[in-house]
């Protein structure tokens, strides 16, 4: 668990959504270097009197580096080495650590920094300063913490050449690779900044992209956010009605019922940077990518490790946390099932509530609302009940699912997930019902201003509809790519196609957004089951939900007809178009339809491919697939199979997306692989099923969840928005009151 976070994003949370009473109730505590950048944020120089401090490894190039950064912005250069350690000794490094041995050297080193007094200076540190807490506390009070993070295997190389075998800390048995490794955790804990540096990156490129990212550190109001659906003229640059990351998480939904989006687009990583990343982990993989996507005034990098590290830590089953598995022939499965509700919600839901919690002001109560046809609801709800008690008290969470509509093991699962501060609920309707539902009433002002002044609680989003929903997802698209290239089954910037079972668009979306980051993806392949309006959009233009019925299937995660994130798409391809993405949905909310202009669907099909699958094909694809090779898929990646195997042209490696453990589905797995006897009971089901030797596993996680809520039930309630309304303030009187 990551350490008590004390203090509110530097960013001032303004809440439209919320009453000007509630408001007047905040009182935001800024982050404690706030006031200390306070003076250089508002400067016209680009250092004031502030130091840019250079951290990295042995041979990351800081000295060079350093050197290069004075020269540009006409200040001193203090390298440690030469300017502080030695002038004090009297003797050269080497020599010092000869002499006292590598403790005793780490505590002098460390000693020697906290004389050091410099201002509007460049100071490259030793690769073993940052290993002395107090030292790097002093240097930080006056200064602004750039890492220069180079792959080991680039260090290692380096130092071959320097002939340096053996550096600061590395005892006895402990080999150079080890250590450089070890020294990672310090790097994480102390930087403000990382600038990536490619293997073939020269110092006068480095020194360029440190300018760069100095700028991007200062410059915090340029990374903001609109609604999909406002027009260009109404997209208002005054600093108070400015959006950013902070606000979009604690809003979700966007005042005028549009989608929170980047103004500026998402960050681009150049090839070099992605190389840089394949030997990384895929907690390592995850920072770099959302410290690019997550301004450092929102959550400061720092703070985003240690989220990022709690998330993916012990809950996922997997060490490498997203695996890719050789399926057949050019098929490859990311298999996104290995966190604790065993679906690809989890890499989301296990991040996004330590996010919420940290951006929220804490002077109001929170209760976040989430429609679910069937994984996001035990995932958000085990998600938000590994907050620390302090933040379940002042936040809650509430699933709404269809009551007919998951499977009984997901049903089952969401009753088990139920803490103190999560609930489940069971609508007696179906998904798209629940999820209009939530829309409305964040869009109801009435009511939750009444909330708001009554209660003191505002209401938040959990669904992919939330910004924080979808960058995790980003990360697992990317990474999948990054491993096959460590596997050398392709080269990188060779293509890949992806194929996804899609429902609510979230994460096809998702593996669009890691393309437009530089990720080579061909074509996303978009699975429908035989709720197939996706499919007949793709290929026509055409949004039609006139006379279409949901059907029950046995993929119901993508049982789905009103697909939310589609409308970031759309405003993707329309070049930011609101008024047009506007004028589209308010078309479908009120005639049931709507049709793309054809250079907007030439520009959809450039992208995207589309394709269904039956119900039979799905069963066949799950036996099939089990004969030849002793693997079981589930239902929803059953989807992707089949439509993969129709589409794909077998010139690139294709990546179908595994996202969800086909424990969750054991009905549908016993009744394809042709076993007579299927039990009523769940556990029964799964035992039965472990019988058969499976590949994965059976999720032993979900086992154990079913067994705590044997004896649980959960509320149930009519399709009504009324009793909805007060379904949710009767919780919040029970919780917050």
């Amino acid at each position: 668990m990551f350490p008590i976070v004390q203090y509110q994003p530097l960013r001032l949370i303004t809440q439209n959504t919320l009453s000007s009473t509630c408001l007047k109730m905040m009182f935001l505590r800024p982050i404690a270097f706030a006031q200390t950048w306070k003076s250089w944020l508002s400067s016209h120089s680009l250092m004031g009197n502030k130091n840019i401090i250079l951290m990295g490894p042995p041979g990351a190039g800081k000295t060079t580096v350093g050197r290069i950064v004075g020269q540009k912005l006409d200040c001193p250069v203090i390298d440690v080495d030469d300017d502080v350690l030695e002038t004090t000794w009297n003797m050269s490094v080497s020599e010092k650590l000869q002499d006292v041995g590598n403790e005793q050297f780490l505590e002098e080193e460390g000693k020697a920094l906290l004389k050091l007094s410099a201002s509007g200076s460049v100071i490259s540190l030793t690769g073993s300063n940052p290993m002395h807490a107090a030292s790097m506390q002093h240097v930080k009070q006056n200064g602004l913490v750039v890492y220069l993070d180079v792959p080991t295997a680039v260090i290692m190389r380096r130092l071959k050449v320097m002939r340096v075998d053996r550096i600061v800390g590395q005892g006895p048995g402990v080999s150079l690779k080890d250590i450089l490794q070890f020294r990672k955790q310090f790097y994480k804990r102390w930087h403000d900044i990382r600038v990536l540096c490619a293997g073939d990156s020269t110092a006068e490129a480095i020194a360029e992209k440190v300018l760069d990212a100095v700028k991007r550190y200062q410059n915090s109001e340029s990374e903001t956010f609109i609604s999909t659906r406002a027009s260009r003229s109404g997209n208002c640059k005054e600093k108070d009605s400015a959006k950013y990351f902070s606000d979009v998480v604690t809003e979700g939904l966007a005042p005028d019922g549009g989608l929170f989006v980047p103004e500026n687009g998402l960050p681009k990583i150049t090839a070099g940077e992605w190389q840089s990343l394949i030997e990384a982990t895929y907690v390592e993989r995850a920072q770099v990518i959302l410290e690019r996507c997550i301004h450092p005034a929102d959550i400061p990098a720092s703070t985003l490790g240690e989220i990022i590290g709690t998330a993916y830590g012990e809950n996922f089953t997997c060490s490498k946390i997203a695996p890719v598995r050789h399926l057949t022939g050019n098929q490859f499965l990311l298999e996104l099932f290995h966190g604790p509700t065993a679906s690809f919600k989890d890499f989301a839901l296990q991040m996004m509530p330590h996010i919420f919690a940290y951006c929220v002001p804490r002077s109001c109560n929170y209760l976040v609302l989430v429609a679910t046809s069937g994984d996001t609801g035990s995932a958000v709800l085990d998600g938000f009940s590994r907050l620390r008690d302090a933040d379940k008290q002042r936040i809650a969470v509430m699933s709404f699912f269809p009551e007919d509509g998951v499977s009984q093991i997901q049903k089952s699962q969401m009753i088990g997930c139920q803490k103190e501060n999560a609930w489940s609920i069971g609508v007696k309707s179906d998904f798209d019902f629940c999820q209009t539902a939530i829309k409305q009433i964040f869009t109801n002002s009435d009511y939750t201003g009444f909330l708001t002044v009554e209660y003191g609680t505002a209401l938040a989003a959990a669904n992919s509809i939330n910004w924080a929903r979808l960058l995790p997802q980003i990360v697992y698209h990317a990474s999948a790519y990054l491993d096959l290239v460590h596997q050398d089954i392709i080269a990188f910037g060779s293509p890949v196609d992806v194929c996804i079972p899609t429902g609510n668009f979230g994460n096809i979306l998702a593996a669009l957004y890691a393309k437009m980051m530089g990720i080579p993806i061909r074509k996303c392949i978009c699975a429908s089951n035989e709720n197939n309006v996706l499919t007949d959009f793709v290929r026509t233009g055409m949004y039609d939900l006139r006379g279409r019925r949901l059907i029950p299937t046995l993929s119901p995660a993508i049982d789905i007809l009103k697909s939310s994130n589609l409308e970031r798409y759309l405003h993707l391809i329309a070049s930011g178009d609101g008024q047009l993405v506007s004028q589209l949905y308010n078309q479908l909310e009120n005639q049931g339809h709507f049709q793309l202009q054809k250079e907007l669907l030439e520009k959809v099909q450039r992208d995207v491919v589309a394709g269904w699958c039956s119900e039979e094909d799905c069963l066949a694809a799950i036996h099939s697939v089990y004969s030849t090779t002793g693997y079981i898929l589930d239902t929803h990646t059953a989807v992707a199979k089949v439509v993969a195997d129709r589409l794909q042209d077998r010139t690139c490696p294709i990546i179908i997306s595994s996202t969800a453990h086909y424990s969750k589905f054991a009905p549908a797995i016993l009744r394809a692989l042709r076993i007579a006897e299927i039990k009523q009971n769940p556990l029964s089901q799964l035992h039965l099923l472990s019988s058969y030797s499976p590949l994965p596993p059976v999720h032993w996680g979900l086992v154990e969840t079913l067994k705590r809520n044997e004896n649980e039930g959960h509320q149930i309630c009519e399709a009504d928005m009324s009793v909805l309304m007060s379904h949710i303030e009767a919780l919040i009187q029970s919780h917050f009151m």
